[in-house]
């Protein structure tokens, strides 16, 4: 329930508690008079029939309020997006064991600082490598491995790979949620011809909006890489 709508239930219990008050209090004054006068039969069961209603839609509207109460009591869902302070991103050359390890760091969070490190990434022209995301926040004692949170909320996130120009590289994923759809957190990168360009990073948060796009949802990554094929 809205907080409007149990604002609107409070006020409407609060004015049918000060009606059925006054219904009682009628109520009994006809009846203390009833006994000095005749009574008028007809009357009586009106107002004892509007008295019962007002009772009736009394203890609707605090069965209305109770509601409201009870909502407000239960914590409301988190769906913040995750504190990362460095990204690291792995490429092993498929068919040998080389690897090369760029990251981007920075320790006091997004809005403080600026980066403290950025990487310019190089790679081989026309090869293939095997692509690892690891994911830290650093903020915290001992670190925390965010790669694991959003292994185990993998129908909730979404990497995204683009390179600029298009031509320069191609990405594959290589590993799915429990809907079959892309994370992300391996995949191959595959270089084409020599040349010079951007590699932008994105790490989707879609809790409930997940569906294989970059749409929906908001970036608890958005990073843009140099990247060079030569």
């Amino acid at each position: 329930m809205g907080q409007d709508f149990c604002n609107k239930v409070a006020f409407i219990f609060a004015t049918l508690l000060r009606i059925a008050t006054f219904a009682i209090v009628q109520a009994k004054k006809t009846a203390t008079e009833g006994r000095s006068k005749p009574l008028n039969r007809m009357s009586m069961t009106r107002k004892e029939t509007r008295s019962r209603l007002w009772m009736i839609m009394l203890g609707a509207s605090m069965t209305l309020l109770a509601g409201c109460n009870d909502k407000a009591d239960e914590p409301q869902p988190a769906d913040e997006n995750e504190l990362i302070t460095t990204v690291n991103l792995t490429f092993t050359e498929q068919g040998t064991t080389t690897s090369q390890t760029f990251l981007w760091q920075d320790k006091d969070g997004d809005g403080g600082q600026a980066p403290t490190r950025f990487d310019k990434i190089t790679l081989k022209p026309n090869t293939p490598y095997d692509l690892t995301v690891e994911l830290l926040d650093e903020s915290k004692t001992p670190t925390e491995n965010i790669s694991d949170e959003v292994a185990e909320e993998s129908d909730e996130h979404l990497f995204v790979f683009t390179t600029n120009p298009a031509t320069l590289a191609t990405y594959t994923y290589a590993d799915k949620d429990a809907n079959n759809l892309p994370i992300g957190l391996k995949g191959t990168l595959k270089t084409n011809a020599a040349a010079a360009g951007k590699l932008r990073v994105q790490l989707r948060h879609q809790a409930g909006t997940k569906d294989g796009t970059a749409g929906p949802g908001t970036s608890d990554v958005d990073l843009t890489f140099d990247l060079t094929v030569q």
